[in-house]
C-alpha cells in the first residue's frame, strides 16, 4: 500500500500528521511531505486515519 500526496491540493492544514507522525513530515508552513510512500507494516490504519484528516483530499491510497 501507498500513501501518495498531491501537493497542488494541499492547503497547509497540517491535519495529517497528527494520525501519521512517522509518515508525513510538515513544512514551516504546515505544507505536507510524504516522507516514505510504502507504508510500512503496522502503518496502515495510521495512513488511513492521515487521508481523512485531510480536509481538500490531498492524500490517498493506493494498492
Amino acid at each position: 500500500m501507498k500513501l501518495l500526496l498531491d501537493s497542488t491540493r494541499c492547503q497547509g492544514y497540517g491535519l495529517c500528521q497528527e494520525p501519521a507522525p512517522d509518515q508525513i513530515d510538515l513544512d514551516e508552513w504546515g505544507y505536507a511531505s510524504v516522507r516514505v510512500t510504502e507504508v510500512p507494516p503496522g502503518g496502515e490504519a495510521d495512513a488511513e486515519a492521515a487521508v481523512a484528516a485531510c480536509p481538500n483530499s490531498a492524500l490517498r491510497l493506493v494498492k
